[in-house]
């Protein structure tokens, strides 16, 4: 059971993030388009927050399904910043920087 909530934590943050992170890009170069890095700044934290507080609300809950979806979520935002070098989850500011946005 475990198992498999900790998979479908890593799936569900996965879905999470790339919707909040297209609607911080968009932020981004809309409404915040003088202010980009504080609406870059705003998303990260919210996917930290997403991924580190509700993991750990989830683990403390100390059910099965619980510790897995909650171990899922840390797992998911640790495997993101890994595989796109921390450009999905706001951890790398020099990508924006270097003219992406």
């Amino acid at each position: 059971m475990v198992i498999a909530m900790t998979i479908a934590g890593i799936v569900g943050y996965v879905i999470v993030n790339f919707v909040l992170f297209l609607a911080t890009l968009a932020a981004a170069d809309g409404f915040a388009s003088d202010h980009k890095n504080v609406a870059l700044i705003g998303g990260s934290v919210i996917l930290a927050l997403i991924a580190f507080g509700g993991g750990t609300l989830l683990l403390l809950l100390r059910k099965p399904w619980s510790r897995g979806l909650g171990l899922g979520l840390m797992i998911g935002w640790a495997l993101l910043t890994i595989f796109t070098a921390g450009f999905c989850t706001g951890v790398n500011p020099s990508l924006y920087s270097d003219g992406l946005l």
